[in-house]
């Protein structure tokens, strides 16, 4: 069987902890910076035993029924076990202690501190201590000899040392460490080994490998590298003394086998994180091992066997023999006429050797050839990059000299990134398959538990909504290990076995029927490994890379092949989602597919296998729909990515979970997602990343979050608030499109609130005198919210940006015409006509820009002295109207809640100055017969000198009046004038925007004034009209301003 790294577990907060096993291998115990001890009965444990000891735990060691732990108020406690009850306080420090361990017999306890210290303490009476005084800087680890005699530390110096125990005298001392003045900036933790059972060797840490130094001599006699590129942290010898263990910073796990020279296994943490703590089973079967973000690990699949011993003698020269090479390590070779056989070779421990199961040498291209340089068979294991011998002792303490190392050809090595290993299929809102009591499904719909355990295996489906259906127990006796639930049924699905096929059962509970289960036996040999339900079909992702889709009832539908292995399939109404690998990733990263297929009445692919987006070395650990049927994703490390429909299929991150976790360990476990509210819907996890059953865990609500720059500011704040608000508002027009009836209201709420965000970043863009921006923001505004926007920059006095604001909402309105294309246009929009008003209006612009130019910001038509009596000077935008033919919720309640009030205009005399005046500047005017002839437009009669240029064009209401008198009089025939023009103002008031926009110009008029205006621009004089009378401006002015709208 070939070793495996178990999928890991969060055990402890981030930070340092410690692994021990029972002495029977019953269980396995752990510690963290929490402060707690936890005791697991498998790795599958959901619930395992905690005992706190402390503040945070930086070792422990169990042995005899006692648990001793080096806590972080400077002191070695002691506690039962398992009852966890305390028992004393073994010793003290001025410091925190670093590392204990137990001596073979369970007798005596070492402990290294941050003091410089190393104690020795008997457990039974904690007053006998023995203090080892040498070190200059904090012990890293210490490590009993198995014989009880000598004691290994090292120390932050760079030292280690070997100390006699009973003399209480340093034998020896090594520096071959770097030195370091803490714990904490130390590369390593340099946990030292001796070899069981007789401690011949003793193994330590330096670097990126491994030196193996001679007891009683203390020379070194070896090194084991296997070419690492990590320093290496911890060591650990399988209980039978043949195999070495080691864990690196990076996250290598290294297993060599000293005997035979090779590094039969090298696995490496599926996250990359430093490996702090190692313990090999009592069987040797496996290797626990322990990171510093609080995970907890399993190596598994060394077996123990004692054929090594027994098995056929072989000749090196043999080992380059292709068949023999492939079998070295299945029968576990070694050579009784070698060198190192002979050295290495223990008689008294040949019946518990641990047999690698690898199937193959993992350095077998670093053996060198035999050629005509060799001197002999010891040369040929020189290089293997697995052990470097200078010499080995035998059990008599004598010891055989080698041959000089012949240096090695080097080969080249393979430095490019490396392949990530795939993903496995997986269901989106399940647990991990191998937990006795998990999650099959939890989503919006309802939870889909399962049990298996020795009492009961069986699945338990619960309703969120019970109207839905009752809750149901399932007995399993299939061993369905997916799952997934919606409206209309209950999906189950388990793999195949040797005599039964993989099969595919469904609980139709929503028919009519009474028959209301069907079940599908699939191929031989193909397996589900993913599935869904839809609105009327279920879906199927196979091991045979096909889907296949079946009706709610069982009819089986479409089948086609999908690109790569499925990974996970999510189903929303007729739409099916299907992610598989395209192709093989990179340095952590997974190379993902998705496709998106309408399975309605007209069926089509909407995404069409599109990489998936992904963090940096993440892998996807939720993939559905959110309530209103838009697609998202969360990556492993919690971000949240939302399907953008408007920017041609893309996605968008809108959460990081990670943000809202209190430490690395903590995580979000998602169950649902929400588009209004905007909601995402999930469980804490604290030290994990899924949740246990039980109890049944609390559901959270986290909000959406765009990682736009700058969010801390103002102007990001609105920014993100206006671009997610635009996001989440997509579904509406999806839903709209595919025939789902859409929340009016709720449409023209999140509308309304965009509107407002803009008009926020409007005002904020005029305070910090960014114009340029302003008209960015109007552009993406609504015609009606420009209209506020021209308003707001004209009471600002940027009446540049007023005037670009004009060009833009004239640009919206002839926009919305074409778009809608609800009236024709008039008749005399002739082309003639209209390239009249564009030389007139281009005419405008170029007056406007030399007025600003040479008066600076200012309204060029605005009056410095006007004469008395004469009307005052109007507002840029006090006769701008708005010609909106479908105006928007916003536009309609600001018109409603301020209106302006219309009135009669009534004739003032104008004094012989005013007359004068007009009638020198616009001498040429001349107005039509019939314009002439409608009383409204007439004044009072005045002095010889008044001309037609001193009346005013009927408003709106003045002309409803004219139409509209009779009807009031034969309604009430007893009404005085004021009487009547009070009653028309009410009716006319209740007419819509538009029927009073229609109202408000005389059409006719307005050509015409637009022509006479455009023949004084041939003539050159407008420019000289404009400076001489300051009501011509007024009045040109507030033309243009309406035109602009009109047309």
């Amino acid at each position: 069987m070939p070793c495996e790294v178990k999928p890991i577990r969060y055990g402890h907060s981030e930070g340092h902890t410690d692994v021990c096993f029972h002495e029977d291998g019953s269980c396995i115990v752990t510690c963290g910076s929490d402060g707690d001890v936890r005791v697991w009965e498998s790795l599958d444990d959901d619930d395992p035993k905690s005992i706190n000891v402390g503040e945070k735990a930086y070792s422990l060691a169990l042995r005899n029924g006692k648990l001793v732990t080096a806590v972080s108020n400077n002191t070695v406690q002691i506690h039962t076990f398992p009852d966890g009850d305390p028992d004393g306080i073994l010793t003290r420090f001025t410091t925190s202690a670093n590392h204990v361990t137990f001596n073979a017999s369970g007798t005596r306890v070492a402990a290294g501190s941050s003091d410089f210290m190393v104690k020795v303490v008997e457990v039974t009476d904690s007053s006998k201590q023995k203090t080892l005084r040498g070190h200059d800087a904090p012990v890293l680890s210490v490590a009993f000899d198995p014989t009880d005699e000598f004691l290994a530390s090292s120390s932050c110096d760079g030292s280690v040392a070997v100390w006699s125990v009973e003399d209480q005298t340093r034998v020896v001392n090594w520096n071959v460490l770097p030195k370091c003045n803490d714990v904490s900036n130390a590369k390593s933790l340099c946990r030292l080994a001796w070899q069981p059972p007789s401690g011949k060797l003793l193994a330590v840490p330096v670097d990126m490998s491994v030196h193996l130094y001679e007891r009683k001599s203390w020379t070194h006699v070896g090194t084991l590298s296997d070419d690492l590129s990590q320093v290496v942290n911890v060591v650990v010898w399988s209980p039978c003394g043949k195999f070495l263990a080691a864990g690196s910073v990076g996250g290598i796990l290294s297993v060599w086998d000293v005997e035979a020279k090779l590094c039969v296994e090298r696995q490496k943490h599926e996250r990359g994180y430093t490996i702090c703590g190692m313990a090999w089973h009592p069987s040797g079967g496996q290797i626990a091992f322990t990171d510093t973000e609080g995970c907890l690990g399993l190596l598994d699949g060394l077996c123990a066997s004692s054929s090594s011993s027994s098995s056929t003698p072989k000749d090196y020269d043999d080992l380059f023999d292709e068949e023999d090479a492939d079998g070295l390590l299945d029968q576990c070779v070694s050579d009784s006429g070698s060198p190192v056989k002979n050295a290495v070779e223990d008689d008294d421990d040949d019946d518990d050797d641990l047999m690698p199961a690898t199937g193959k040498p993992r350095n077998r291209g670093s053996f060198l050839d035999d050629d005509d340089n060799s001197q002999g068979a010891s040369h040929l294991f020189m290089n293997t990059g697995s052990l470097k011998v200078d010499k080995l002792a035998d059990d008599d303490g004598g010891s055989a000299s080698l041959r000089p190392v012949v240096p090695a050809v080097p080969r080249p090595v393979y430095e490019g990134p490396m392949p990530t290993p795939p993903q496995k299929a997986f269901q989106p809102g399940s647990t991990p398959a191998h937990l006795m009591h998990r999650f099959m499904m939890w989503n919006s719909v309802g939870i889909v538990r399962c049990y298996n355990d020795e009492q009961d295996n069986a699945i338990d489906v619960e309703f969120h909504d019970t109207a839905v259906h009752h809750a149901m127990h399932l007995t399993n006796s299939l061993d369905h290990c997916v799952a997934d639930l919606s409206q209309e049924a209950v999906l189950l699905a388990c793999e195949g076995t040797d005599e039964l096929a993989s099969k595919l059962q469904c609980l139709h509970f929503s028919s009519w029927d009474t028959n209301k289960e069907w079940m599908v036996d699939l191929p031989k040999g193909e397996d589900v490994q993913a599935l869904c339900l839809g609105h009327g079909w279920a879906a199927v992702g196979t091991s045979a890379m096909l889907l296949r889709i079946f009706s709610i009832g069982g009819v089986q539908r479409e089948i086609f092949s999908l690109p790569g292995p499925v990974v996970c399939l999510a189903g929303h109404g007729e739409q099916l989602l299907i992610v598989y690998h395209r192709g093989t990733g990179f340095d952590g990263d997974q190379a993902l597919g998705v496709q998106l297929l309408q399975l309605g009445r007209k069926k089509r692919q909407i995404i069409h296998g599109e990489p998936l987006p992904l963090s940096r070395k993440s892998y996807l650990a939720w993939m559905g729909f959110s309530a209103e049927g838009t697609p998202c994703s969360v990556d492993s490390e919690g971000v949240v990515r939302m399907l953008n429909r408007s920017v041609g299929n893309t996605w968008t991150p809108v959460c990081n979970t990670r943000e809202s976790c209190k430490s690395k360990s903590d995580h979000y476990w998602v169950v649902g997602i929400h588009e209004n509210p905007q909601q995402l819907r999930c469980i804490p996890c604290k030290g994990s990343r899924f949740p246990p059953t039980l109890p049944r865990p609390a559901v959270s609500i986290l909000p959406f979050k765009l990682p736009l720059c700058q969010t801390s500011t103002e102007k990001g704040q609105m920014e993100e608030q206006y671009w997610r608000s635009l996001l989440f508002h997509n579904h509406f027009s999806f839903l709209s499109s595919s025939g789902y009836e859409v929340n009016e209201e709720s449409q023209r709420q999140q509308e309304k609130e965009q509107q407002e965000a803009l008009m926020k970043m409007f005002a904020l863009s005029c305070k910090l005198e960014r114009e340029f921006r302003c008209v960015e923001l109007a552009e993406m505004m609504t015609q009606s919210v420009v209209t506020l926007a021209i308003r707001y920059a004209s009471r600002s006095r940027r009446m540049l940006l007023a005037q670009r604001l004009s060009e833009l909402a004239l640009e919206k309105a002839s926009q919305l015409e074409e778009e809608e294309e609800l009236d024709e246009e008039p008749a005399y929009h002739s082309t003639a006509q209209m390239d009249c008003f564009k030389s007139f209006c281009e005419s405008l612009r170029i007056f406007f820009s030399l007025s600003v130019s040479k008066e600076g910001r200012v309204n060029p038509f605005k009056s410095t002295g006007s004469p008395a009596g004469q009307p005052r000077v109007a507002n840029v935008l006090d006769t701008m109207t708005m010609s909106s033919r479908k105006p928007s919720a916003l536009t309609s309640s600001s018109k409603q809640s301020k209106a302006p009030v219309l009135k009669p205009l009534a004739p003032k005399p104008r004094s012989k100055v005013q007359c004068t005046d007009q009638t020198r500047t616009k001498p040429e005017e001349k107005r039509t017969e019939k314009e002439t002839e409608k009383p409204a437009v007439e004044k009072t009669p005045s002095a010889a000198g008044d001309n037609v240029e001193n009346t005013r064009p009927k408003t709106g209401f003045q002309m409803w009046l004219e139409e509209n008198r009779k009807n009031i009089l034969a309604d009430n025939p007893d009404l005085e004038e004021t009487e009547i023009i009070k009653e028309a103002m009410g009716r006319f008031r209740t007419l819509s925007a538009e029927a009073r926009l229609v109202r408000s110009c005389d059409e006719r008029l307005l050509i015409t004034v637009v022509c006479d205006l455009f023949k004084l621009h041939q003539r050159k004089r407008y420019t000289a009209l404009y400076k001489e009378n300051a009501h011509y401006r007024r009045k040109i002015y507030s033309l243009f301003n309406f035109v602009h709208f009109k047309f």
